[in-house]
């Protein structure tokens, strides 16, 4: 005799899964979602999508031992910066534009996908504690 096959067992399975995870993870997730577009429409030109860098023009970002100052990489963010910087060794000469269109939400967002995608976290970087990073730093 062959069964009907009900779907309400690998719904049950799923809904169970997902309520596994916390309110924390699920943020989480939700900035990394939003960090990855806020990166392809405001970062992957020059750093590109993978955030290997351009040559000796953009330095990279994955792997990058830049990414040990995360108070600087906000600020760095939101506020650009001029003159030279040296990234894992090499050093670049290119301006970095300030990126004031950006909201403190979307800072967070961002760096919390390059962290989580490049900078070996598994964490939230929330927009409450971005944005005293942000007004500390002004310009």
């Amino acid at each position: 005799m062959i069964r009907p096959v009900s779907i309400l067992g690998p719904i049950a399975i799923l809904i169970g899964l997902l309520s596994c995870q916390s309110e924390e993870e699920i943020k989480r997730q939700r900035y990394i979602t939003e960090g990855i577009l806020v990166y392809k429409n405001n970062c992957a030109n020059c750093h590109q999508p993978k955030g290997e860098g351009l040559a000796n023009l953009y330095p990279p970002i994955a792997h990058s031992d830049y990414l040990a100052d995360k108070k600087g990489v906000i600020c760095l963010i939101r506020y650009g910066q001029q003159g030279s910087i040296l990234v894992n060794g090499k050093p670049y000469n290119r301006p970095m534009p300030p990126q004031p269109q950006l909201s403190d939400l979307e800072v967070a967002e961002l760096a919390t996908y390059i962290y989580n995608e490049w900078g070996n976290e598994t964490k939230l970087t929330d927009v409450k504690s971005v944005k005293p990073i942000l007004d500390a730093c002004k310009k």
